[in-house]
């Protein structure tokens, strides 16, 4: 963990106007001890005097009049894929380590071509995919690679979309490049609308829930993804994850294990809270519990972030160790992969045919 002034992290942000880019700002300012914002890229003056009032960081209207006046350790690219794709060549041009926020590219022929310009180039890129530093599935995560479960066969994901839910899949399989086949459905009902980006709803309305069902075969281990539209925001739909393994499984908030042959052992996964009760050391997750053992312990405390700021905050503390000479986190190559994957469960949705992977330049020379 970060402690000192000297460890803090300086990084900037582009596209610092966006819905996740405030992500980063609202991080910062509840960590000043680990990350300081140095500057951001916002196009718009107007509105680029607006974010320097809500936060008290400065705005340039392009990237060579950031770099005229920043040093930052990396850079956070939060903007439309296109835009993505030439920041992070002129960054990489530069020699600067860049985190994009998102996959960079609307396509895969697009990862394609950004794969072979980086890698000429030896960009220095990862991806903030935070879905899997939530603690929960950093704490799911930790009880299967301590090898509590023993080999894992098959994992079930409703959490959320596309190449979100495929990176959860494939972390919680211990999947990298293999190929896979995909057969996959849509299956289509009413429900009662709930909250959106833009906060909870006004009035009750009927819509149409569209639920995507793909099943990913790897060759002895199975995939199951499953994901209805705006379930991550509902009141009324419940997220699940289900990992199953030769000696165990894990459902939900639920770990079921064998301490030999004949003794099974039940436990829950036990998030621990202070602020509670008459607690008075603040409010913060300190981390989550099964069976008497810390299986994940927060390194933001005493930081005040729910679920999804902890996990892009673990994003970001990556990204510091990377830019310093640390190991990858979660490159451009798995991430291209997971949108690849998730354009091909869109594909067997769209014809009802099983589809199957090819192996993609990006992986070559990948696990």
């Amino acid at each position: 963990m970060m402690s000192t002034t000297s460890n803090r992290a300086n990084f900037s942000i582009i596209g610092g106007a966006g819905f996740r880019a405030q992500y980063f700002l609202r991080i910062a300012q509840a960590l000043p001890d680990q990350f300081r914002v140095s500057g951001m890229v916002v196009r718009d003056e107007e509105k680029g005097q607006a974010m320097e009032q809500k936060w008290g960081v400065s705005t340039y209207r392009t990237l060579e009049q950031l770099l005229d006046h920043e040093q930052p350790d990396f850079v956070v690219v939060s903007v439309g894929w296109a835009a993505c794709a030439d920041y992070l060549v002129q960054l990489t041009e530069r020699g600067i380590p860049a985190l994009a926020e998102t996959p960079p590219a609307a396509d895969v022929e697009g990862l394609v071509r950004l794969h072979e310009k980086l890698t000429r180039q030896g960009a220095r890129v990862q991806v903030a995919e935070q879905y899997i530093n939530h603690p929960l599935n950093a704490a799911r995560l930790a009880v299967i690679e301590a090898g509590q479960l023993g080999a894992i066969t098959q994992a079930t994901v409703s959490i959320s979309h596309m190449y979100h839910g495929v990176s959860l899949l494939r972390r919680m399989l211990g999947i990298q490049f293999e190929d896979v086949t995909i057969k996959a459905m849509r299956f289509e009902s009413n429900w009662v609308a709930g909250p959106n980006r833009s906060g909870p709803p006004t009035e009750e309305k009927i819509v149409l829930s569209k639920r995507d069902l793909a099943w990913l075969d790897f060759g002895g281990k199975l995939g199951i993804y499953d994901f209805t539209g705006d379930q991550h925001r509902s009141w009324i739909r419940s997220n699940h994850l289900s990992v199953r393994g030769e000696r165990g499984e894990i459902f939900d908030t639920r770990l079921n294990i064998l301490h030999d042959y004949a003794t099974p052992l039940h436990l829950d996964f036990k998030r621990i809270n202070k602020g509670e009760w008459e607690n008075a050391e603040g409010y913060f997750l300190q981390g989550i519990m099964a069976g008497g053992h810390w299986v994940y312990e927060n390194p933001f405390i005493p930081g005040r972030l729910y679920d999804d700021e902890i996990a892009i905050a673990t994003c970001l503390k990556n990204m510091a160790d990377y830019a310093a000479g640390g190991p990858d986190f979660y490159s451009v190559a798995e991430a291209s992969q997971d949108f690849y994957l998730g354009t091909l469960i869109e594909k067997a949705i769209q014809t009802g045919q099983p589809v199957t992977s090819k192996r993609q330049p990006w992986a070559e020379g990948e696990g």
